[in-house]
């Protein structure tokens, strides 16, 4: 069963396995004690250590093993915020920032401190410059992902850093998705990663702390792992995390040079077999191994199952396969299609022929999604004489049933008319205006809402 999933967590390399084996015999006692069995495994650890700092690009000192790469972010965003409290309560973000740092985020505005968002385009990238000028001597910390979890677009890093050197603002780079490809480049201060993103055990985060940068560990610690995180260290999960590290480090050229070409296959050929689909992320810029596109007129979990039952593991970060029923942060920050959203993100070893199949079957799932939810086909010519305007009440509808009603009546006004959208979708504020763009009609905006939703307002022109 072909696994696309692995920028949620990659299948464990087989290092990772050997690797863990081994040291479930030889790193079991405690590394601080200066008996044999304590002395074998501190030289584990310190071993496990170097190579890790290795492939970050950082001295052994400046590194330290957390319980997850989401608990070195909080670390991270916590204790660089507390070390530069004197300079200002000033943390600058994108606005498509992994879950962790925005909720890091959310938890500094609570405590009075000052949270600023840069905005992305349309592929998930920031601008260099509007970063830096999102700056100001009062910013105690930035923080930039290298690159996305969601659409797989590199950021700017290091013109991003430079920006914050010039004014001495820490950068904390989130390389959790890129750092198995290659280190971060540019003079980033903090940086944060996790092992199972790269073929190493779930439980093992990598936070790095250049030498210089003010920081503060917050909450209780000991004298394990300079203070950063304290605790008895999984010292065989991070033998196998260190171990992968340096291996898919070995083979990430060539194995990147391949999953780009399959990627590559998938965005060209999805949009000539399956009607109605864009592919959103930076064409160019972007991680080798992940592409996400979203289908018009798909319910987003219906998809994923019927892909599940087909033989395939895909994420999603439509609104329709989420307990909150809002689209991710990351598409509605790029302000893209949100509705039948799909997520391929290829393992090494994929092959090609699993991904040959993936296309294959991929028309004929979303044809049956399609038909299930009754998609009208492409509205007629204009009548010759009909309403100018026509309201549609989807209140209480969830994507991608609001698109939908839009699509079946917009054949009913003459050209120039109007059709009023009412929902309370989250989605319908992203799909609306994607649907217009893809079928070149007019979104005019949002109209005079109704109690608990938003009117949308699309005037048909062709």
């Amino acid at each position: 069963m072909p696994y696309f999933d692995a920028a949620s967590a990659a299948p464990l390399h087989p290092v990772a396995r050997q690797a863990l084996l081994a040291s479930l015999d030889e790193g079991w006692a405690d590394p601080a004690r200066l008996y044999r069995e304590g002395r074998r495994a501190r030289l584990l650890l310190d071993a496990a250590r170097e190579a890790a700092a290795e492939a970050v690009g950082c001295r052994p000192d400046e590194l330290v093993f957390t319980p997850s790469g989401t608990r070195a972010v909080h670390a991270g965003v916590s204790g660089a915020l507390a070390g530069r409290r004197r300079a200002g309560n000033r943390l600058v973000v994108s606005a498509v920032e992994h879950s962790s740092v925005l909720h890091a985020a959310e938890t500094h505005a609570a405590a009075g401190g000052t949270v600023t968002e840069v905005p992305v385009d349309r592929s998930g990238a920031v601008d260099a410059a509007v970063f830096a000028a999102a700056l100001d001597t009062g910013t105690a910390l930035a923080c930039l992902q290298s690159a996305n979890h969601e659409v797989g677009t590199g950021q700017p890093v290091a013109e991003v850093a430079e920006a914050c050197r010039g004014l001495g603002v820490p950068l904390l780079v989130d390389a959790a998705q890129s750092l198995g490809w290659g280190p971060v480049e540019g003079g980033w201060s903090l940086l944060t990663a996790s092992a199972h993103k790269w073929g190493g055990p779930a439980g093992v985060g990598l936070l790095a702390v250049r030498k210089g940068v003010r920081f503060a560990p917050q909450g209780p610690s000991d004298e394990r792992e300079s203070g950063r995180a304290p605790g008895f260290e999984n010292l065989p999960a991070i033998v196998a995390a260190a171990a992968s590290l340096r291996a898919v480090r070995a083979e990430a050229a060539a194995e990147g040079a391949r999953l780009r070409a399959l990627v590559d296959r998938i965005r060209a050929r999805v949009p000539e077999l399956v009607p109605d689909v864009e592919v959103v992320g930076d064409p160019v810029r972007r991680l080798p191994h992940l592409v996400t596109f979203s289908c018009l007129y798909v319910d987003g979990e219906t998809l994923l199952h019927e892909l599940d039952r087909e033989g395939f593991s895909v994420s999603s970060g439509s609104s329709c396969t989420s307990s909150t029923l809002t689209p991710s942060h990351v598409l509605r920050a790029m302000g893209v299609l949100s509705e039948g959203n799909v997520r391929v993100s290829l393992p090494a070893g994929t092959a090609a022929e699993d991904v040959d199949r993936f296309l294959d079957v991929l028309p004929g799932v979303v044809a049956g999604v399609r038909e299930r939810l009754g998609v009208p086909a492409a509205p007629a010519a204009a009548p010759a004489a009909g309403p100018g305007s026509l309201v549609v009440d989807a209140l209480g509808r969830r994507c991608p049933i609001p698109v939908i009603e839009l699509a079946k009546v917009i054949g009913d006004v003459p050209v120039g008319g109007t059709v009023t959208v009412l929902a309370d979708d989250e989605a319908a504020r992203l799909d609306i205006p994607a649907w217009c763009e893809m079928r070149g009609q007019e979104y005019v905006g949002e109209g005079d809402p109704p109690e608990g939703g938003r009117a949308y307002v699309v005037r048909r022109v062709s």
